[in-house]
C-alpha cells in the first residue's frame, strides 16, 4: 500500500508567503473537493495571513503524474502546547475561520490522506501528534480520515464536539420554513415586520459585486461596532489588520462570485446586515450585524429569513454552514439540520501511542480548566 501511495503522491511543506505561485492549481482543486471550505481557499487565506498567519505554512500534496494539486493542509507546529516538550501540528483555524476540514480531491482522497499521514510519519522535523480543529466529526471526509488511520494503525479522538445549525433542505426547499417554524412564531415574525413597515419602507438588498461589496461591508462594521461587540472591544472596527483583512478577503472572493453582503434596511438606513460566503455547493453565514436600537423587531432573525429564502430558491446551494455557536437563538430554530463539529486529535501509528495518550489526557484537562475559568467568569458577571 505504502508503496503505491508514493508512486502516485508527493509531499512537500511551504509557508504561507510561498504560496502565490500555485495560486491556479490551489483555485482548481477548490473546485473538486471532497467538501468545501473557503476559509482555505486563496482569496481567504491571503487576506488572513497578515493579522492570523504567523508561523502558519501549509503541506501540498501532489499528483506525481503531473502538476495538479491534491491536497492542502494548512497548520503550524506547536512545540509546547501543554507546557511540556511534547510538539503538535495544529490545524490552522483562527476566530475568523470557524472551519479545518483540509482541501482534499474528491477523486483521490484516499490516496491524498494516506500520503500526508505517511510525510508527517517519515519526516523528524515533524510532529507525530496532529490536532485539527473545527472539522466535520461526520460525513465523507471524517469516514476518510478513519479509513486513513486504520489502514496505517493510528487512532483518534474527538474534543469539543458540538452541533451548530445548518441549513439542508434537500429536495423540500418550497415547504422548508413552514416546516421549520411553527405557526405562532411566523405569526410574531410577520407583525415585527409590520411594526417595522410603520417606521419606514423595509426592504433587503444584495451587494454581491466587488464595488457594491466595499460600502456594504462598511455598513457591516458600523453595525457591529455600535452594539455590543463594540462595548467589549471585540468589534473588527476595533482592530485595523481585522478590518483591513475582511476588506480585502470579501472584495477578492467577490470577483469570484463567492462572497455578498445582505442588509436589512428601513428606508436607506441599514439596520442588519449579514455576510455570506459560497464556495462549490456550499454557504457560509460567516458574520452577522443589527442595530440595538430596533431590537424589538428581531431584525437579525427577520434577516435571516431573507437570507434563508434566497439560499433555498438557488439550486446551486445544497447546504449552508451557520459558523454559528451551539443553541444560538437567533438561527437555531430557524435552520433545523446540525452540522456536528469537533477538535480531532490524530495519532499517526501504533508507535505513537504513549504519546498520544498523554496528549490526550493533557488535552481533557486542558478543557476542563477553560469550562471552569469560563463559568467563573460568567458566574462574576451575574453578580
Amino acid at each position: 500500500m505504502h508503496g503505491t501511495i508514493e508512486s502516485t503522491c508527493r509531499v512537500e511543506w511551504r509557508g504561507l508567503a510561498e504560496l502565490g505561485s500555485i495560486a491556479a492549481q490551489w483555485r482548481e482543486l477548490a473546485a473538486r473537493v471532497l467538501e468545501p471550505n473557503v476559509f482555505y481557499e486563496p482569496p481567504f487565506v491571503s487576506a488572513a495571513a497578515p493579522a492570523f498567519g504567523k508561523d502558519v505554512g501549509a503541506h501540498l500534496v501532489w499528483s506525481r503524474a503531473g502538476p495538479r494539486l491534491l491536497g492542502f493542509f494548512p497548520a503550524r507546529v506547536e512545540r509546547r502546547r501543554y507546557g511540556i516538550p511534547l510538539p503538535v501540528l495544529v490545524g490552522w483555524t483562527h476566530p475568523y475561520a470557524p472551519l479545518g476540514s483540509p482541501l482534499v480531491d474528491r477523486e483521490a482522497a484516499d490516496a491524498v490522506l494516506q500520503a500526508w499521514l505517511d510525510h508527517l510519519a517519515e519526516e523528524p522535523q515533524f510532529p507525530k501528534l496532529v490536532l485539527l480543529p473545527y472539522l466535520p466529526a461526520e460525513g465523507e471526509l471524517s469516514a476518510a480520515f478513519d479509513g486513513a488511520l486504520a489502514r496505517r494503525g493510528g487512532k483518534s479522538a474527538l474534543f469539543g464536539r458540538h452541533a451548530r445549525a445548518l441549513l439542508a433542505p434537500g429536495e423540500a426547499r418550497d415547504t422548508y420554513l413552514v416546516r421549520a417554524l411553527d405557526g405562532k412564531k411566523r405569526k410574531e415574525l410577520r407583525r415585527q415586520r409590520k411594526r417595522m413597515h410603520e417606521l419606514g419602507t423595509v426592504t433587503s438588498v444584495t451587494a454581491s459585486t466587488a464595488a457594491a461589496l466595499g460600502p456594504a461591508l462598511d455598513d457591516f462594521l458600523a453595525l457591529e461596532a455600535s452594539g455590543w461587540k463594540g462595548r467589549a472591544r471585540t468589534a473588527a472596527n476595533c482592530d485595523d489588520r481585522i478590518a483591513s483583512f475582511m476588506q480585502e478577503a470579501l472584495t477578492a472572493l467577490a470577483r469570484e462570485g463567492k462572497a455578498q453582503v445582505m442588509q436589512l434596511r428601513r428606508d436607506a438606513e441599514p439596520i442588519a446586515a449579514l455576510i455570506i460566503l459560497r464556495s462549490g455547493d456550499t454557504a457560509w453565514c460567516w458574520k452577522i450585524a443589527y442595530d440595538e436600537a430596533y431590537g424589538r423587531f428581531s431584525p437579525g432573525v427577520q434577516l435571516v429569513l431573507d437570507a434563508t429564502d434566497m439560499l433555498l430558491r438557488d439550486h446551486a446551494i445544497a447546504r449552508a454552514d451557520s459558523c454559528a455557536t451551539p443553541d444560538h437563538p437567533m438561527i437555531d430554530h430557524v435552520w433545523r439540520e446540525r452540522l456536528m463539529v469537533a477538535d480531532r486529535l490524530l495519532c499517526l501509528d501504533a508507535q505513537g501511542s504513549r504519546a498520544f495518550a498523554l496528549a490526550r489526557a493533557l488535552e481533557e484537562v486542558r478543557r476542563a480548566a477553560i469550562r471552569g475559568a469560563k463559568a467563573a467568569r460568567d458566574m462574576a458577571r451575574r453578580r
